[in-house]
């Protein structure tokens, strides 16, 4: 992950801030609702943000999975609706979890996901 995040990076220009990702198993259906998730946000980040910075914070618990995508871009008026945004959220909700994305106009957006542990 740690690789196409710095791929990622070197393409857009963004700079990436990893402060979490987790250290051990997590569950495959899991793993691919979270590239879901992140493939989409940093797509987003790239077309529509104007972001300078993007941090993301994955963690994995005996209770379940958290991740945050956030960007300091412009931001956007909600609600917020789109097929990425739609794909987002279906792939959470496959593993039991759901999406949130929240955004404050001039200030930049975060995507917020949790799931249960399988």
């Amino acid at each position: 992950m740690e690789e196409h995040l710095d791929e990622w990076s070197e393409r857009t220009g963004i700079t990436v801030e990893v402060w979490a990702l987790p250290k051990g198993h997590v569950p495959v259906a899991l793993s691919r609702a979270v590239m879901t998730v992140l493939r989409e946000a940093l797509s987003n980040t790239a077309r529509h943000s104007h972001a300078r910075t993007v941090a993301i914070a994955i963690t994995m618990a005996p209770s379940g999975l958290r991740m945050t995508v956030s960007d300091d871009g412009i931001g956007f008026a909600e609600p917020v609706t789109g097929r990425g945004i739609a794909a987002m959220r279906a792939a959470f909700a496959e593993v039991g979890g759901a999406v949130r994305v929240n955004s404050v106009h001039g200030e930049g957006t975060t995507v917020s996901a949790a799931a249960p542990a399988s």
